[in-house]
């Protein structure tokens, strides 16, 4: 799943971004308001985290133009306004949820799990590829009903391909999306962690297969 923060404090922007990445979500991170309006817009997140107090321009008003054009991504407002008042215009102008900061990280990812389960997102909960069910909220796959059983990278690596089946994904940008790499650090890490995770979906008895494009990358088969 993948999850925008528009926040310009970049140590806190840098620690939200870990906690999430932790949780097994991607992250992209806005510093300015329209920078994030921008990035909402062209792009499809699961949830959002927004900063009222912005260099260019109030959150808020942010806020009140996603839901202006249409966009029912869940927003989880994180702020140092604390305010009744406050809360109450976020939540009117459709924010999912307010969050005061400081707040410890757990509750971070605990509210944005609750609006992605609440929110737009509600329609990509699920997904089925071949005879695989991926439950993207809580990290979980079955084969034909039976669970299976990946580490988080795994995880990670299959519900990124099986978004893309039967599309060819570059080392590059699993290495982007999946370990958050911005460049080849000339090792295997792809090739071994896709070998393993070839090797469960092999175990659980399932026809879906991960195909390697010689010189290329690899490609989902939901066979």
């Amino acid at each position: 799943m993948q999850i925008l923060v528009i926040e310009d404090d970049r140590l806190v922007a840098d620690l939200m971004r870990q906690v999430l990445m932790d949780e097994g979500y991607a992250v992209d991170i806005a510093p300015v308001a329209e920078d994030g309006r921008r990035m909402a817009m062209a792009n499809t997140y699961d949830a959002i985290v927004l900063d009222l107090e912005l260099p260019d321009r109030n959150g808020l008003a942010v806020l009140q133009d996603l839901r202006r054009e249409g966009r029912t991504t869940p927003i989880v407002v994180a702020t140092a306004h604390d305010t009744a008042a406050d809360v109450v215009r976020a939540l009117d102008a459709g924010a999912d949820d307010y969050l005061q900061k400081p707040f410890a990280n757990e509750v971070l990812a605990a509210r944005v799990r609750a609006a992605i389960r609440r929110g737009g997102a509600r329609s990509m909960e699920k997904v089925q590829v071949g005879d695989l069910t991926l439950h993207r909220v809580n990290h979980d796959v079955h084969c034909q009903g039976k669970p299976v059983t990946l580490t988080a990278r795994q995880y990670a690596l299959l519900e990124f391909l099986a978004m893309r089946a039967g599309e060819t994904v570059t080392r590059p940008i699993l290495l982007e999306h999946v370990w958050h790499l911005q460049f080849d650090p000339g090792s295997n890490v792809v090739d071994v962690h896709v070998a393993q995770l070839r090797k469960r979906l092999r175990e659980s008895g399932s026809v879906v297969d991960i195909r390697t494009v010689r010189g290329e990358g690899y490609a989902l088969d939901v066979g």
